[in-house]
């Protein structure tokens, strides 16, 4: 059964509320993460709990419990120059910038105009409600190696390297 430090492999599907796929794992391919780590989105996190090998379910997340709502202060407009002349700038093309201390958050290029840059801090999927439908392919007891490390390792609970 599914609870915190129990490591989970899933197939499933990501749908936005227009029916688009945004993302998937198929079953042969599954997306295995450490329940309780905070490694997927705090709404799935949740709606997974109890569940079992064998179980399907389709979950519906709020902004609030998937990537957050847009916050309009991430989205700025920078100078051209702030970037290495010498790289190619282009809607679409993310990059890492430091916030101050030790903290660095992603940004996406928007738009390129008039020597100013449009990027967008917020992650893409920010302000959306996402449809998740799950199958759970595997369910096991976390190693103490996966539990210090935070994060699941390989089928077995090794590294895998």
């Amino acid at each position: 059964m599914i609870r915190k430090d129990t490591v989970v492999s899933m197939g499933y599907n990501l749908k936005n509320s227009q029916g688009m796929e945004l993302g998937n794992a198929d079953v042969s391919k599954p997306l295995t993460y450490l329940q309780g780590a905070g490694q997927i989105v705090p709404g799935l996190e949740s709606a997974l709990e109890g569940l079992v090998v064998g179980d399907k379910k389709d979950v519906t997340i709020s902004p609030k419990e998937g990537y957050g709502e847009v916050n309009p202060e991430l989205r700025l407009k920078v100078e051209r120059k702030l970037f290495p002349a010498d790289s190619e700038i282009k809607p679409g093309m993310q990059f890492k910038a430091n916030t101050g201390g030790d903290s660095e958050q992603m940004f996406t290029v928007m738009d390129i105009e008039d020597g100013q840059v449009k990027i967008d801090g917020n992650h893409p999927l920010a302000g959306q409600t996402l449809h998740f439908n799950v199958e759970i392919i595997s369910v096991r007891k976390a190693t103490e190696d996966e539990l210090a490390h935070g994060h699941a390792h390989g089928p077995d609970g090794s590294h895998g390297h």
